[in-house]
């Protein structure tokens, strides 16, 4: 199967760029977080991937506070003509090789890659993404997508995604909130700015 994407990805045409969030609690195989991250990224590119920038490592507390370690996240943007389903499958193809086990929602991890976005496109729909978007955070921490929304319906109230985002694309802007990376994270409170801080 890795083979049939790495022939796909060969291809020049219909080159698009994905945005993707790297998280890590946990150690890993590959050693401590900041080592399984750098590990998934040169994964990433051995499945084919062409990575156009990553941002620094930077650390934040776990999600829901007081649910384990702190997280070493960082984000990249990658080329790739594959579908996003695709793109999905090879990033949980990444996590289950770095040894991610999905038991608990939201709990630690080794690692934890999500498809953040693909350029513009909102999947499936605008409504299904503007449900998910505006979902409680009760509801968020019980329910999951049966399928994959994009952007991340989480994008925006995440400053350990936004600001590894804000170094490598800040001028992305997303499609439903008319919002560029940098608007988004100078939306949400000092405090969730601050927690996140450079690793070096």
């Amino acid at each position: 199967m890795g083979n049939n994407h790495e022939t796909s990805q060969n291809t020049a045409q219909n080159l698009k760029t994905a945005l993707v969030a790297l998280g890590s609690n946990q150690s890993s195989v590959e050693g401590g977080p900041a080592e399984t991250i750098l590990r998934a990224i040169q994964i990433m590119e051995c499945k084919g991937f062409k990575i156009q920038a990553a941002s620094r490592m930077y650390v934040n507390p776990a999600f829901p506070a007081g649910s384990g370690p702190e997280y070493t996240n960082a984000v990249v943007a990658i080329s790739t003509n594959l579908a996003c389903d695709e793109i999905l499958e090879i990033l949980h193809e990444i996590e289950a090789e770095l040894g991610r086990e999905r038991d608990v929602r939201w709990g630690s991890r080794t690692v934890d890659l999500d498809l953040l976005a693909v350029e513009a496109l909102v999947l499936p729909d605008v409504q299904m993404q503007n449900h998910w978007r505006a979902l409680p955070l009760p509801d968020q921490m019980r329910q999951a997508p049966e399928q994959l929304i994009l952007p991340h319906p989480r994008l925006q109230d995440r400053a350990f995604v936004l600001v590894p985002m804000a170094e490598i694309t800040p001028d992305w802007l997303h499609p439903t909130l008319k919002k560029t990376v940098l608007q988004m994270l100078n939306d949400l409170p000092q405090q969730d700015r601050d927690e996140v801080r450079p690793t070096e």
